[in-house]
């Protein structure tokens, strides 16, 4: 059973579309699931994000975190951002169902890849952020042994 602020999200998706000349823009996608989300950030000269967009495709979970990701990250400074967990996502969503898990930890990852590529594009270190993976099921496989 998916929490109204779940349901909210995905009926009425919020940041949804993509950002001419992002900052940064990541991607990835969960091969066992076949979800697949794209974030674009507008990062301003102070590091703020500005604008964030999602596009996803997947599950009514998988576009619900990614709406709330864009939301936890709107007006942040990168470092705040980065900080945004897929732990961060589900208690805004209050909660998925243990078998969703995976789409707030897609929303992460995506984030930090966004953040990656907006990193590389500037020739700049944002301070603990590590290069992302393009599929979260490798992740999962490693967290299951």
């Amino acid at each position: 059973m998916y929490s109204e602020k779940v349901m909210d999200h995905f009926n009425n998706p919020r940041n949804v579309g993509e950002i001419e000349n992002p900052s940064g823009v990541g991607t990835v996608g969960n091969a066992k699931c076949g979800d697949i989300m794209r974030i674009y950030l507008d990062i301003d000269g102070q590091g703020i994000i500005r604008d964030v967009k999602f596009k996803t495709f997947g599950c009514g979970a998988a576009v619900a975190t990614s709406s709330m990701a864009t939301e936890l990250v709107k007006g942040k400074t990168v470092e705040e951002a980065l900080l945004v967990t897929n732990k961060a996502v589900m208690e805004a969503l209050d909660g998925l169902p243990p078998v969703k898990v995976h789409c707030s930890l897609l929303a992460e990852e995506a984030i930090h890849a966004a953040l990656w590529d907006y990193a590389q594009k500037n020739g700049i270190v944002i301070e603990g952020l590590k290069k992302p993976v393009e599929d979260i099921g490798e992740m999962e496989e490693e967290e299951e042994y």
